[in-house]
């Protein structure tokens, strides 16, 4: 597998998912399945001001690199790259993105949400919602 198969960003100002997909290898590539998971300005009624992204970021590289290789070996695509923020990160703004290169679209939106999933099972990344009536941690990892 070459190192140019997966890429991982971990972020810490912006993400850009456009700039990103750019980044890939699709040589051979018949398709590009993405998922860009963006902060909501509103949870149940209540304004979200920011979303603060804490992570054990020595592990998260780990685990993110992981779960993209697995894909690449379970569903027979060409290329993922995994980007998530860190910190601060306001409405509308996006945390994390997800871009599948395959030969086929069924094999990369099947991987594409294999991904997502797995992230938030297994990335030890940790949410706190800053709103307008106050600070909570969300639980759970991603």
């Amino acid at each position: 597998m070459s190192e140019k198969e997966v890429i991982i960003r971990i972020e810490d100002q912006n993400l850009d998912p456009n700039f990103l997909r750019s980044l890939m290898d699709v040589e051979g590539c018949g398709s590009i399945v993405s998922f860009v998971g963006l902060t909501r300005g509103e949870d149940n009624g209540i304004t979200v001001k920011r979303l603060e992204f804490d992570a054990w970021e020595n592990k998260l590289n780990h685990v993110l690199s992981d779960i993209a290789k697995t894909s690449i070996e379970k569903f027979g695509v060409k290329s993922v790259l995994v980007a998530h923020r860190v910190g601060a990160v306001e409405p509308s703004e996006p945390i994390v993105c997800i871009h599948v290169g395959s030969k086929h679209r069924k094999a990369g939106f099947e991987a594409c949400s294999w991904l997502i999933n797995q992230l938030k099972l297994q990335a030890p990344l940790w949410k706190k919602e800053v709103r307008s009536d106050g600070e909570i941690w969300k639980p759970g990892l991603g």
